[in-house]
């Protein structure tokens, strides 16, 4: 697929590629020195994640637990791999398919590729009632961020944690 490419699943569920440059949303700060700073602060963060995997798993936490840690830190390493290597491999997909290994290389060096996002939820698309104070008559779609598989797990695992604290935080 080509950037912003589409292909409607049903009225409700895309899959559209889009990549993401930053953070959640498509949040960017710094430049090149604020995507190296994510890289190694993203990096740095999956090792306290396994390092507080390990300590759960060795303190015989329940199973759930395991779990959401688990999923979360599948979900942070996917996306860290993306960002590190995509752009090495892929050349630029604006306009045209990306090319797998280019002869001139990829689109970006290590540590500044984009990360791949694919899933699209437009389950409400139309204009709010125009009593609504402030958005009223203003069109507005129900769930607009565009995400991937990583972001999934991502926020399973914490959704995990959250809904059963109370047995995984004693």
């Amino acid at each position: 697929m080509y950037l912003g490419q589409s292909h409607e699943i049903t009225s409700w569920f895309y899959i559209h590629f889009t990549e993401n440059p930053g953070m959640a949303f498509g949040l960017e700060w710094g430049g090149v020195a604020g995507k190296l700073a994510l890289t190694i602060f993203r990096i740095a963060a999956i090792g306290g994640i396994i390092w507080w995997l390990r300590t759960t798993i060795k303190s015989g936490a329940t199973s759930v637990a395991t779990w959401g840690i688990s999923l979360i830190l599948a979900g942070a390493i996917g996306n860290v791999l993306d960002s590190l290597y995509y752009g090495v491999i892929f050349s630029e997909s604006i306009g045209k398919v990306a090319t797998f290994l280019p002869e001139a290389g990829g689109y970006a060096p290590v540590l500044q590729g984009r990360v791949v996002d694919m899933l699209y939820f437009p389950i409400y698309a139309g204009e709010l009632p125009d009593w609504l104070p402030i958005w009223g008559g203003q069109f507005f779609t129900f769930f607009r961020p565009i995400f991937n598989i990583a972001d999934v797990s991502i926020s399973t695992g914490v959704g995990l944690l959250f809904v059963f604290q109370r047995n995984v935080f004693k």
